[in-house]
């Protein structure tokens, strides 16, 4: 748990300088290039992610158990894993370059729009290689490299590029960003393992493990696609401006999503070790635990964002106020999803492919409630703007069938509670609303975001610290080495008594 509460307390501060990093880009991307280039820009960047979700086909979540079972040494498992990306990324990015039209279907390519392909290397590599210092639990670089080289990349680069190009200003700065993440990743990953001496390129071996991975490949992609199948959907029904606008509410409720997907590198090998050693209680512990970590701090900062969400989406500029809703429901979907995030990252070790059927069937669920809200609103003679909302409240539906049905096959295959929702929150949640409530009576929109959102987070945790918080919470806000070394050491010894079972893998 010590373990646990370091690797989040280490993301909890890359939150912070993600969250500082970001909104300097939304603000250059919103006032300078406009809504319809940020959606034109947002579609492209969507194709070109999932391309690399495929091309790291799952390593990024998996490769914690090819090193916990390594029976060479382990820069020559990273090496391996980093061939099989590259071979598939090149594939993708031929594809892309060769058929643009799958970045922009709706916009003309011209200038540079194709160099865009080319980060899908760069991403794929870039995860495998945070994975893999994850395992020797050096988060930091996870968080220098995604909280504070890519987004303060993207944002610099952006802006000088409007001075040169607005067309292909958002485009480059992305490219820029995802290659500068990925030498920031690199370096330490080199450091770290060193170069793999003697290593052979095990292409076959690489192959067989790519394909046992495949349901983990499929979670990964799924739990990708079900942030990002709502603005496909959006952009095939709806003009370019409202997918840049849904992209902005995207972006700052993802922001606290990041808390969740921060906690995933150190709480996989964990969870490896406890499954290796047998102690499946001890898995559901960590998944309690983790769950209500993440559950608490992403409302209260739903609350925080979300209560004065109009003056958040001014912030970006004037036009995109008529995305508050959309903020409103995409923060409440990442609440809701916590659980399922938590629970997903024990189950593709304990049941992996009924967790990959469910996710498919959140995914089906969530693209085709969200366009059957668009058509119905638009029957109604509904206004688009509240057409827009239509995947917005899919998303919640589709995360809140996920979460109980996850939470429900890990509860049985552990054979223990895994649920980390706590009464206390809903105190918390009341004391952040009833300051929020006042928060937007009594202030303009500027101080409700200099004064308010401050204020409505320093309500909440304070009833969540004094009302909620035990022991074992208060170790995320501890740094305790010793307990550290002992816990790695304990489970070290029992990984190499006993190896996982074959049903697990």
């Amino acid at each position: 748990m010590a373990t646990l509460a370091r690797g989040g307390r280490l993301n909890v501060f890359g939150f912070v300088l993600r969250l500082a990093a970001r909104v300097p880009f939304l603000l250059i991307a919103g006032r300078i290039y406009g809504a319809a280039e940020l959606g034109r820009f947002a579609y492209a960047v969507l194709t070109v992610e999932f391309a690399a979700q495929i091309a790291a086909l799952g390593l990024r979540r998996g490769l914690a158990q090819l090193l916990a079972n390594a029976k060479k040494p382990h820069s020559c498992v990273v090496a391996d894993a980093m061939l099989v990306a590259a071979i598939t990324s090149v594939i993708a990015m031929a594809i892309l370059i060769l058929f643009p039209k799958a970045m922009y279907p709706t916009t003309d390519v011209q200038g540079l729009d194709r160099m865009l392909a080319i980060t899908v290397l760069a991403i794929a590599w870039t995860d495998i290689a945070l994975a893999a210092l994850a395992y020797q639990d050096d988060v930091a670089s996870t968080v220098r490299a995604r909280s504070v080289v890519e987004p303060w990349t993207i944002s610099i680069v952006a802006f000088v590029w409007s001075y040169i190009s607005i067309d292909d200003g958002l485009i480059i700065s992305y490219v820029f960003s995802m290659v500068a993440a990925l030498i920031a990743a690199l370096i330490p990953l080199l450091k770290c393992y060193g170069v793999p001496h003697g290593w052979k390129p095990d292409l076959v071996g690489a192959w067989s493990t790519a394909w046992r991975n495949v349901p983990v490949a499929a979670a990964d992609a799924v739990e990708w696609a079900s942030r990002r199948i709502d603005l496909a959907v959006l952009g095939a029904f709806m003009p370019a401006a409202f997918v840049g606008i849904y992209y902005v509410a995207q972006q700052v409720a993802t922001l606290p999503a990041k808390l969740k997907t921060s906690f995933e590198p150190v709480l996989g090998p964990a969870i490896v070790r406890r499954i290796a050693a047998g102690d499946r209680a001890g898995v559901a512990r960590q998944v309690r635990q983790v769950t209500y970590w993440i559950i608490a701090a992403q409302l209260g900062i739903a609350l925080a964002l979300g209560i004065p969400g109009r003056a958040v989406m001014a912030l970006v500029g004037s036009g995109f106020t008529g995305g508050t809703a959309m903020l409103g429901f995409l923060l409440a979907a990442e609440v809701i999803a916590a659980a399922a995030v938590v629970s997903e990252a024990a189950l593709i070790y304990v049941a992996r492919k009924r967790n990959m059927m469910i996710s498919l069937v959140m995914l089906a669920l969530e693209a085709g409630l969200a366009a059957a809200l668009i058509l119905i609103m638009r029957d109604e003679g509904l206004p688009e703007a509240f057409q827009a909302t239509g995947p917005a409240i899919a998303l919640c539906v589709a995360l809140a069938f996920a979460s109980i049905t996850k939470s429900w096959l890990l509860r049985r295959q552990l054979q223990a509670p895994v649920s980390g929702w706590r009464w206390d929150l809903v105190w918390a949640t009341a004391a952040g609303a009833a300051v929020g409530a006042l928060v937007r009576l009594l202030l303009p929109q500027t101080w409700q975001l200099i004064l308010g959102v401050p204020a409505i987070l320093c309500a909440f945790f304070a009833v969540l610290w004094t009302k909620g918080f035990g022991p074992a919470d208060r170790e995320l806000f501890r740094m305790r080495k010793a307990d550290v070394r002992e816990l790695r050491a304990a489970e070290d010894a029992a990984l190499a008594r006993d190896e996982v079972r074959d049903d697990v893998v």
